[in-house]
């Protein structure tokens, strides 16, 4: 347990959108909240904003952009003498403008990196943390979207996720490599390949550990945040429309609180007990706005895929 014998839970990209909404929940919900971020001022500024209590977080620093800093986080978080309760892998960058990849310390393209690479280690490395950890549901979620599934409305608008034969991440994933199938950049692809990598780590971890750790591995889609500061890297334009658009015309549009209450309660509440499940909720998909197992995309459900996607992956993190 952590200070004052509440459990632990640390919430990546915890510093604005969905991130800190959980944050403000967990910690509603009784819990301790290690906000994971790169900006330790914004941090601290966005949880006074929004009325998280003093004694319910700690801000630590994470860049899921760099391998490094992702092993030097879960060093600070180790020496902080905490226990490790339950994680959510909640960061993202989502940069659909740019023309040329950008680059990790490593070398990787960063959407890929930051999204699912960074992610990915510190999932591994926290695995056993959350092992050691003494309270009764334990549990590692990772923040899944709609735009992963080509089945669903907002997976159908180009250009479609496509992993390939993960080509891009058996070469090396270096210079002149920007794609995880190997082909040309293209910055909004590089994103939702990311997003189905997060599903497939999920369903990977769950087929590896869950029936021996009894850890509860899961994915959710909370809505169409469309308000989140993820789409601050869009054009100005967008940013005024899609809100109303997912208001107004696809029903798919939730506020930044409530996403972050949807996530919390796949976090912390017993009807979410569930591992290898991938969380949805009504608006488009069910009318009556309750929460159900959604199938995800046969990419996302690929088992052979998984297994070499972990294994390639293992091998950039130098996880292996």
């Amino acid at each position: 347990m952590a200070q004052n014998g509440k459990p632990t839970v640390i919430i990546t990209g915890a510093s604005s959108g969905v991130g800190l909404y959980t944050a403000k929940a967990m910690a509603n919900k009784g819990w301790h909240v290690v906000m994971a971020c790169r900006d330790l001022a914004k941090a601290e500024t966005a949880a006074q904003s929004v009325g998280i209590p003093k004694d319910s977080y700690t801000i630590m620093h994470i860049d899921l952009g760099s391998l490094d800093s992702v092993r030097q986080f879960v060093n600070n978080f180790r020496a902080s003498g905490k226990t490790l309760d339950a994680l959510l892998c909640n960061a993202a960058i989502y940069m659909p403008l740019i023309k040329e990849p950008l680059r990790s310390p490593e070398g990787y393209e960063l959407t890929m990196t930051t999204n699912h690479l960074g992610h990915f280690l510190l999932c591994n490395l926290l695995l056993e943390d959350l092992k050691k950890s003494s309270y009764g549901d334990r549990r590692l979620v990772i923040l899944g979207t709609v735009t992963h599934n080509p089945d669903e409305l907002g997976g159908k608008i180009p250009p479609r996720p496509d992993l390939g034969n993960l080509e891009g991440f058996a070469a090396g994933f270096k210079e002149p490599i920007s794609m995880i199938d190997g082909k040309k950049f293209e910055p909004v692809k590089a994103y939702k390949d990311s997003k189905v990598c997060n599903v497939l780590t999920m369903r990977e971890l769950h087929r590896r550990y869950h029936d021996t750790t009894g850890i509860v591995f899961s994915s959710l889609y909370p809505g169409c945040v469309a308000e989140t500061p993820l789409f601050r890297n869009h054009y100005p334009l967008f940013q005024k429309i899609f809100p109303l658009f997912q208001k107004y015309i696809t029903g798919g549009y939730v506020s930044q609180e409530l996403s972050g209450e949807r996530v919390a309660s796949v976090i912390a509440d017993p009807e979410y007990k569930q591992s290898g499940a991938y969380w949805s909720w009504g608006n488009r998909q069910k009318k009556d706005g309750k929460s159900f197992v959604q199938r995800v995309s046969p990419q996302a459900r690929d088992d052979e895929k998984a297994e070499r996607l972990w294994d390639l992956s293992a091998k950039l993190v130098g996880f292996v």
